[in-house]
């Protein structure tokens, strides 16, 4: 009969940054060797269980026994089991044996084809398997392939030592009601399980029935078994204490707090006015970071004096757990108010010596090389898009200096925040201030771009610096290892190019930050593999936004200089393989293409005395038709009006194609038609290569 079965190690206190790993991993285990072996229902479901101090999975309609298998077995090609006479041969009776049926003969074997060859196959019915053997094996498997950080050996109460995770007291083992005969790490499995550490007073908690197992241990153990539930009770929680306020509630932080308790209450805290003078990042990540509370702002993003704890403990007078965790959070505030004002004291341009100290890389210098490399770059970047020079040198020369500040030091997730501060802390003009923060966006997938002129210029005269230097020393990106992040510093390039419209050439912007590495030992030039790799980024960036890789390909197989107009042409290649006409001028456009490609001649202009046939005048003469509709959409940005008036051409190219030989044996004919051909394919591919459309 199909029932629940329910698994359970109950241990010491796990890693919270690894329990949900463990928990889904240790779950997905034990359900995929089950499956594996044929004791789950195609609708059976998997239900895991993570807490502080447990792993558990809950199955429902799992068999008691696996169903019986018709089984067609190899024993042996027919040249091997039989001798030159044709009667059974010596490795036959061998092979027989070993599969445990030494009473058969020829008779109740099958010959049959295999391959090129014939082999003898017996068919037989092997019985199913009782759950408990088959769970063993499961079991075994999944403990010893369990995502663990770092195993800890213990000794057994009979004094042998094993290696867990954090030790094992209990293992929990039910099919429906019946306790199965397992056992692991020297413990035998049964119905008991461990409640609340402090709330269920330490009782061990019989599970009756594994239908039951997570009510059970709500109502008498005071434990919320399922990891996602403890979740959401906590950011409910949170929700109804902030009140009007808004709680700062990353995923991370839930997470991992959700990890630490079996029965989350939250309460109110506070710490002192004075500590708001502080910037209120500072504030928000030790919060965060050092103590695992949850930060309060008000409507316009202000943060409060009060802020938010998860205990594992239920109480009706928390007085002394919101004490204990507002006097371990005030040293922490201090601290951070300490080193703002400490840092205060010293203007970032005052620290711009000591980046000398600082290695960046042992090929590439220390920092204060690489800053003046950038700060080279950003002015050349900014010359070239008519930028304030002198803003751009400034906000690139003081981007990296906080890294040298006691905030910085004791939070390295600050910098460029803290520069910010600083900054307008010494009187820097504003987009200088905000350069220092800017220049590190986007830092992930669907972050800002640079809001001001300055830090865009310093944005990308970092991450250009970055991936010219890194890739001219041998560093680039291997299968899935990026160590300095290049693919995101590529993708941020193209992103700011494309988005800001930005009218760069990457041959230029490349150039110019190869050239800032001139006379640096060991460089070598690498800006025709990191333009490929920066267009490759933006293939896959154009691909999430929706366009399908046949329209990219059309745009980007030309390999472009600038991209700024990349989403404008995308578009109009959209709009235009939208129109009836578009299948067949992508075919005539990727004919047109492949006899171009196989012509070694000089391709001149068009003659007119030597169109002959009335199907190639009448193309001449649409194409000199529609050229001035189609230049004056183009010099104007209207791409897909380019597009359309292209397919005014589609009858006349048909009729082209059908009437008329291009390879014609007369050369000057030949000549003259894969010049109007040549005139045609330019003209066609301005926008982008609608030949790739046709793939």
């Amino acid at each position: 009969m199909n029932q629940t079965l329910l698994v359970e190690l109950q241990t010491e206190e796990l890693p919270p940054k690894a329990l949900v790993k463990l928990g889904a991993a240790f779950a997905a285990g034990i359900a995929n060797g089950l499956k594996a072996r044929d004791f789950l229902d195609a609708d059976s479901v998997v239900t895991p269980y993570a807490t502080p101090r447990r792993l558990a999975v809950s199955i429902t309609r799992v068999r008691a026994t696996s169903p019986d298998k018709r089984i067609r077995e190899k024993v042996l090609p027919v040249s091997v089991a039989l001798d030159k006479d044709g009667n059974p041969s010596a490795p036959l009776a061998k092979k027989l044996a070993s599969l445990g049926f030494p009473d058969l003969t020829i008779a109740d074997l099958e010959r049959a084809q295999d391959g090129k060859a014939e082999s003898f196959f017996y068919t037989y019915t092997a019985a199913g398997s009782a759950l408990a053997g088959g769970l063993q094996d499961v079991l075994s498997e999944t403990v010893a392939k369990l995502p663990i950080p770092k195993l800890m050996s213990y000794q057994r109460p009979d004094g042998a030592t094993v290696q867990f995770v954090r030790p094992v007291h209990m293992l929990l083992a039910l099919f429906g009601e019946q306790v199965l005969p397992l056992s692991l790490l020297g413990l035998d499995a049964g119905r008991q399980t461990m409640g609340h550490r402090f709330l269920s007073h330490g009782r061990s908690i019989a599970v009756k029935h594994a239908d039951n197992y997570a009510a059970i241990l709500e109502n008498e153990g005071k434990v919320i078994a399922g990891a996602q539930a403890r979740k959401e009770s906590i950011r409910a929680q949170l929700l109804e204490k902030a009140g009007a306020d808004q709680v700062l509630m990353p995923e991370s932080l839930l997470d991992e707090v959700a990890a630490l308790v079996e029965w989350p209450v939250v309460y109110e805290c506070h710490f002192e006015e004075v500590f708001l003078s502080v910037p209120q990042e500072c504030l928000i990540l030790t919060m965060q970071t050092n103590q695992k509370y949850f930060a309060l702002t008000d409507s316009r993003g202000k943060l409060r004096s009060r802020f938010l704890i998860v205990s594992n403990i239920a109480t009706d007078d928390p007085q002394h757990i919101v004490g204990g965790n507002e006097r371990v959070v005030r040293p922490r505030l201090s601290d951070a108010k300490f080193f703002f004002e400490q840092d205060k004291k010293k203007t970032l341009e005052s620290r711009l010596p000591q980046l000398a100290n600082v290695v960046y890389h042992n090929k590439l210098g220390t920092q204060l090389d690489r800053t003046e490399r950038v700060t080279q770059l950003a002015s050349a970047i900014a010359a070239r898009l008519g930028y304030d020079v002198a803003l751009a040198e400034r906000g690139a020369r003081l981007a990296k200096t906080d890294l040298l500040t006691d905030m910085v030091g004791e939070f390295p997730e600050l910098q460029g925040i803290m520069g910010t501060y600083y900054a307008r802390h010494d009187g820097e003009p504003d987009e200088v201030a905000l350069a220092a923060s800017e220049h590190y966006q986007p830092r992930f997938a669907g972050d800002m771009l640079p809001s001001t002129n300055t830090g865009l210029v310093v944005a990308l005269a970092d991450k250009l610096e970055t991936l010219v230097g890194i890739w001219a020393i041998g560093l680039q990106p291997t299968g899935e290892k990026d160590p300095f992040a290049l693919r995101r510093h590529a993708l941020g390039v193209m992103r700011m190019l494309v988005e800001k419209r930005l009218a760069l050439g990457i041959a230029d912007l490349l150039a110019d930050a190869a050239g800032v590495f001139a006379g640096q030992a060991a460089f070598k030039d690498p800006r025709i593999e990191v333009g490929a790799f920066m267009l490759d980024r933006l293939r896959g960036m154009l691909r999430e936004r929706g366009f399908t890789p046949n329209e990219v390909e059309a745009v980007l197989a030309q390999n472009p200089d600038r991209v700024d107009d990349v989403v404008q042409r995308l578009e109009a290649v959209q709009a235009f393989a939208a129109l009836p006409e578009s299948a067949s001028l992508a075919a005539a456009n990727k004919r047109i293409t492949n006899i171009l490609k196989k012509t070694d001649v000089a391709i001149g202009t068009v003659s007119q005395d030597l169109l002959q046939e009335e199907a190639e005048r009448t193309l001449a003469a649409a194409i000199e038709r529609v050229r001035p509709q189609v230049d004056a959409a183009f010099a104007g940005g209207d791409f897909a009006g380019t597009l359309k008036t292209l397919a005014q051409l589609r009858d006349d190219v048909d009729a082209f194609f059908n009437d008329v030989m291009v390879m014609a044996e007369d050369q000057a004919l030949r000549n003259n038609r894969l010049a109007l051909l040549s005139s045609l394919h330019g003209m066609m591919n301005r926008v982008a290569d609608i030949s790739k459309l046709a793939a």
